[in-house]
This record gives C-alpha cells, sequence and structure tokens, in this order.
C-alpha cells in the first residue's frame, strides 16, 4: 500500500499558494481572490457545483467513502483534500481582511459590523480544517496517508484554532494549541528529509511564536520570552489530550524519515559558517537556491583536481600552457556558481523587500540572525566569487600573452590591447571591494574590514602599474612614472594596514594576499620606474616637451619664413605670452670739459622766401623791400 499513499502536505501547498499570491506583502484580498477561483475549478472537477439553471442545488456533502475511492480515480481523494484546505484558506483570508478593513479611519463607524463578520468567517475557517482532519485521520487509519502528512495538517488545524482563541481573547487555550503545533514543528524540523522541508517548518515555528509570547504576557507569566522553554513545557502537560495519538504518530514519522532520508542526501543543504557561527536559512524558497550554489561550487572544486593534477604532472614549457588552459576552463566554470548567487540574491532582497513593506519586523527567534543578515551574507558571497573569477581571467590574460617571460621577452612583443584589457578587470575588481566593503556583515568585523581594506590598496597599486604600462606604450612618460609613484603610495598604505590586525586566513581564501605578493609587485614597479626613466631620457633628454623646441612654427609661416626673417620674440612679446623685459637703471654720465666739447655750428637764421610777380614791383615803388 505504500505506492498508494498519497503525498498530501497541507503546510507546503499553504506556503506556496500565500507566497506567490499576495499574503508576501500582505494583500489578503488578492489571495482571498485566488482561493475563491480555486475552490470553484476543483467543485467542477469534483461536479460538485450548485448546478446550471436558476433553480438553487445544495452542495452535496464531502463524504469519507469518495475520499478514500483513490485507486480507480487517483486524483479525486487529492483534489478533494486540497478543496478542502482552500475552502478554509479562503475563510480564514476573508477574515484577515475584514480586519484590516475594520482598523482603517475611513470605516470607524462599521468597525464593530467588521469584526463580527471577521470572526464569523475565521469560525468557519476552522470548521473547514477540522473537516479536513476527521478525513485525513480517515485516510492515515486506511494507510493511505503518511504520518507527515497528518502531522503537517494537525499543525495546520492546531494553528487556525489558536488564532481563532487568541482572537477571541481566550489566551489560555490559545497559548496550549500554539504550543502544541510548536512541538510538532520542531519535530519536522529535526527529522526533515531535506533541507526545504526543514525551512518550511521554520518558517511556521518563526510565525507562531510571537503569538505564544504575547498570550503568555497576558497570562502573567515571569519568563513569557522564552517561547521554547513555555512551548515544551504546556505541550509535555497536553498534547496526548488535544492530539489523538501524538506520540504513537510521532514515532512513525521518525520511522519514515529514516528509510525516506537515504535517498536524499543530495538535498541537504551544507551548513553556512559566518565567523565560526551557522548562518540560519529559513526560508524554503532560498534553500532552493542556494541548494543550486552548493552544485555550483561542487563543481568547481572537482573541475580542478584534474587541472591541479594535470599542471603538477607537466614538466618544463607544458606546464606554463597547462596552466593557461586550465585557468580559461576555470573561468567558464564560475558562470554557474555566479549565476545561482544572482537568484539567490534575488531571492532574499525581495524577501527583505516584502518585511520592508508590509512594516513587519522579523519573526526569527530572538538572537538568531534575520533576513538582513542572510541577504548580505549572499551578497558578501557572490562579490567574491566574482573577484575570483576575475583574478583568474587576468592570470589567464597575462599567460596566454606572455609565455616566455622568464626569458625577459621585450614589451614590443606584447599585445598593446593586453594592458588595458588588464586594467579594465582590476577596475571591476575594484568596484567589487568597494561594495564589499560597505556590507552591513563587513563594517561590523574590524578585522575583515581591515583585510578588504588592504585588497583594496593593494589592487589600485597593480592597476596603476599595467596603467603606466599603456602611458609608456604612446611615449607619455610623465603620466607613466607619475602612476608609478602613485603605485608605490598603495603599495606602502597596503603594508601598514597589514601590519596592525592579524588576518585569519580562511576569511580571505577568495583573494590571497602574501608578503611574496607585496615583494614581487614592489620589485616590479621600482623596475618599471627605471626603465620608464631610461626610455624618457634616450628619447628627448627628460624634457616635458615632447618636440624640445623653443618655438612651434605655425603653419601659416612655413613658406614665407623661408625668404623673411621672422622675430618671434617680438610676436610673443605682442601677443602678451612673454613678459616684457625689465627697465635697465640709467647710470648716471660724467660730465666733459669744455675743451672735450665739440664746437657746434651756429644756427643760421630764417630767411624770408623770395617774392615775385606784381607784388615785388610796388614794394619798388612804395619804398619797400
Amino acid at each position: 500500500m505504500a505506492e498508494n499513499k498519497l503525498a498530501f502536505r497541507a503546510l507546503q501547498l499553504a506556503n506556496e499558494q500565500r507566497t506567490a499570491y499576495g499574503l508576501r506583502y500582505n494583500d489578503f484580498t488578492r489571495y482571498r481572490k485566488h482561493c475563491a477561483n480555486r475552490t470553484h475549478r476543483l467543485r467542477s472537477t469534483l461536479k460538485m457545483t450548485h448546478g446550471k439553471g436558476r433553480e438553487f442545488k445544495k452542495l452535496p456533502p464531502l463524504s469519507i467513502d469518495n475520499t478514500k475511492d483513490g485507486q480507480s480515480r487517483p486524483n479525486e481523494a487529492w483534489d478533494s483534500l486540497e478543496l478542502l484546505l482552500f475552502e478554509s484558506e479562503r475563510a480564514w483570508a476573508y477574515s484577515q481582511d475584514l480586519i484590516t478593513q475594520s482598523l482603517q479611519p475611513a470605516n470607524e463607524d462599521q468597525a464593530g459590523t467588521l469584526r463580527h463578520s471577521a470572526t464569523g468567517r475565521f469560525r468557519r475557517a476552522v470548521h473547514w480544517s477540522t473537516q479536513l482532519l476527521s478525513h485525513c485521520q480517515s485516510l492515515y487509519a486506511s494507510s493511505r496517508l503518511s504520518a507527515e502528512g497528518l502531522m503537517q495538517i494537525t499543525i495546520y488545524t492546531l494553528i487556525l484554532n489558536g488564532r481563532f482563541l487568541r482572537n477571541r481573547d481566550n489566551f489560555e487555550d490559545a497559548v496550549i494549541q500554539l504550543s502544541v503545533a510548536r512541538h510538532l514543528l520542531d519535530e519536522l524540523a529535526d527529522r526533515a528529509a531535506t533541507s526545504r522541508d526543514q525551512a518550511l517548518a521554520t518558517v511556521f515555528a518563526d510565525e507562531i511564536s510571537p503569538e505564544i509570547r504575547y498570550c503568555a504576557h497576558e497570562l502573567g507569566r515571569e519568563r513569557a520570552y522564552d517561547v521554547d522553554a513555555i512551548a515544551a513545557e504546556l505541550s509535555e502537560k497536553h498534547r496526548g489530550d488535544i492530539v489523538e495519538g501524538c506520540d504513537a504518530l510521532i514515532q512513525k514519522f521518525r520511522l519514515e524519515g529514516e528509510v525516506a532520508g537515504k535517498g536524499e542526501g543530495r538535498k541537504k543543504l551544507g551548513t553556512l559558517m559566518w565567523e565560526g557561527q551557522p548562518v540560519p536559512v529559513r526560508n524554503p524558497e532560498l534553500v532552493d537556491v542556494l541548494l543550486k550554489v552548493q552544485e555550483a561550487e561542487a563543481k568547481i572544486t572537482q573541475s580542478r583536481e584534474p587541472a591541479r593534477a594535470e599542471s603538477t604532472g607537466d614538466k618544463g614549457g607544458r606546464k606554463g600552457k597547462t596552466g593557461g588552459h586550465g585557468s580559461k576552463k576555470g573561468v567558464a566554470a564560475y558562470d554557474a556558481i555566479l549565476l545561482a548567487l544572482s537568484d539567490a540574491e534575488e531571492v532574499a532582497r525581495k524577501l527583505v523587500e516584502a518585511q520592508q513593506s508590509s512594516g513587519s519586523s522579523s519573526t526569527s527567534a530572538a538572537g538568531t540572525r534575520d533576513i538582513h543578515f542572510v541577504h548580505a551574507y549572499i551578497v558578501y558571497q557572490l562579490l567574491s566569487r566574482r573577484i575570483q573569477r576575475d583574478l583568474l581571467l587576468i592570470s589567464a590574460l597575462l599567460t596566454s600573452h606572455r609565455p616566455q617571460a622568464s626569458a625577459k621577452a621585450k614589451k614590443e612583443h606584447v599585445d598593446a590591447r593586453l594592458y588595458p584589457a588588464v586594467v579594465k578587470l582590476l577596475d571591476t575588481v575594484i568596484q567589487s571591494l568597494t561594495q564589499m566593503r560597505n556590507l552591513s556583515i563587513v563594517d561590523e568585523s574590524p578585522d575583515l574590514a581591515s583585510a578588504v581594506e588592504a585588497r583594496l590598496t593593494f589592487t589600485k597599486a597593480r592597476r596603476c602599474s599595467y596603467l603606466s604600462q599603456c602611458y609608456e606604450a604612446v611615449k607619455k612618460y610623465a603620466e607613466a612614472l607619475s602612476l608609478i609613484q602613485l603605485a608605490t603610495i598603495y603599495l606602502r598604505e597596503t603594508r601598514s594596514t597589514l601590519s596592525i590586525f592579524s588576518e585569519d586566513p580562511g576569511s580571505s581564501t577568495y583573494y590571497p594576499l602574501t608578503p611574496s605578493a607585496l615583494d614581487a609587485l614592489e620589485s616590479t614597479i621600482t623596475q618599471d620606474g627605471l626603465t620608464i626613466k631610461n626610455e624618457w631620457f634616450a628619447h628627448n633628454g627628460g624634457s616635458i616637451d615632447a618636440d624640445n623646441k623653443k618655438y612651434k612654427k605655425p603653419l601659416f609661416f612655413d613658406i614665407a619664413l623661408n625668404y623673411v626673417q621672422l622675430d618671434m620674440d617680438r610676436l610673443q612679446e605682442r601677443a602678451g605670452k612673454v613678459p616684457a623685459p625689465a627697465l635697465v637703471p640709467v647710470q648716471a654720465v660724467p660730465a666733459k670739459s669744455r675743451l672735450e666739447e665739440v664746437a657746434r655750428p651756429e644756427t643760421p637764421e630764417p630767411q624770408a622766401p623770395a617774392r615775385g610777380g606784381l607784388s615785388s614791383l610796388l614794394e619798388g615803388w612804395w619804398g619797400r623791400k
């Protein structure tokens, strides 16, 4: 009969539907409409409608005999249970929607009526869930339903009933119901065959924990904040009375889990660690994407081992060639893990945004890390893998373009596109390190923040070193030498940062930074600086002006100056580009003696011009000259 068992999981189905249809953002209206449409389709499939025409027909009851008749029609029993679940979800969502409307200021006059209607809908939801539990108990008794399926529907019913009692201010019965549900959820989480089932139980446990604490506070318990102790105490006393055959059901579930867990090992998510403490993953959606990340990491680890063995076995010139080939394959292998981490970051970001938009606080247990921490952790992993991929790509580029580095190849033989490509990749690494430094989990750890700062300055030093090679190729030696000096400053800052803290070797495995790497970069910077100075001196004697000329001949005077001597000093002075020459002080000249003076000729008197004509004749007559 094991192959005929129904795999009906009420908690999983309810969680998936709530998340996909509005309850992530507390949109109860949308979820209620979705449940109404779903129940209508299920009733049409089961032929349990009111009929057609004007004549109203009462719905036929869903009897236990119909659900048992699943061997000839295997989907009918599943649809019947699903119909009852969505009827309960529809009534519960309607009650929450009415409660939300009663709290709005616009409905202040109708608040009492809305709360009364919400109570009726909530009571209807408890009725549907109780009916569903009755059918599941009958199926379990006939070995048609697994123990896990019965436990999930029992938990679902207990949660609804406990919330209903809490809304009716019956805190004593409510805390008992919720405590038994919490105990069963802990049992599901501890014995879960997969990490997704464990996260599913954890989600529902986190939802009801604040309600247990609230009921305990209203009852006046001293340690109302200790939810685990309250749930353990009350469930030990009352679980046998509330759940029929509870201990036998738990024992049967454990036996089924041992058998089913043997084939589900690959779906177990490894423990995520951060600074020696586990990172909790309390959401089924997050578990799915992190499982893909885990699989991609396993593939990268498997691909590294053959490459290491191959590179170790080769000798001489073949070693460098094989290393470059392996690096290129390694770069392509990182695409899968980066894609998986991007999906994980998107899911975590949506969960953070949903929590912020709904205005609700974290429902995780006190003292545990919330979804904000998990999101920052995933972003850190994404940035570290991106940095690792870029560094591997830089290594592959340098290895493929400079295979004979030990032979001191000339720089003229290096491809002109190599250094700009390396600088571009180093820019990406600097951007990733800057984003990593701004993360909250990095900022809270002083040693980790200093380690990231050291790698940031070291990468800037490498970038300046390669960028100087780009300027040197186009004979801009002044800019290249300035970049060399800046790289020296960054390298000195890196050494200073590394000297003030003790770095954890496992915290920065994505970017190893050893003293030998610092010494190698310092040696390279020193050698490049000396080379640039020698080439600059050989080019134009170390002059900043590339042409080493005093004046640059204008194009207009190319022909004219072959025939006319042009006074460029005078043109520069008139143009205002050359300052005016300083005034020379006048020296006193000694006076000369009279004998040394040269005799000057007398100045002739001015003579009247000669006149002619009639006037001259008349002047003779009248006695005038």
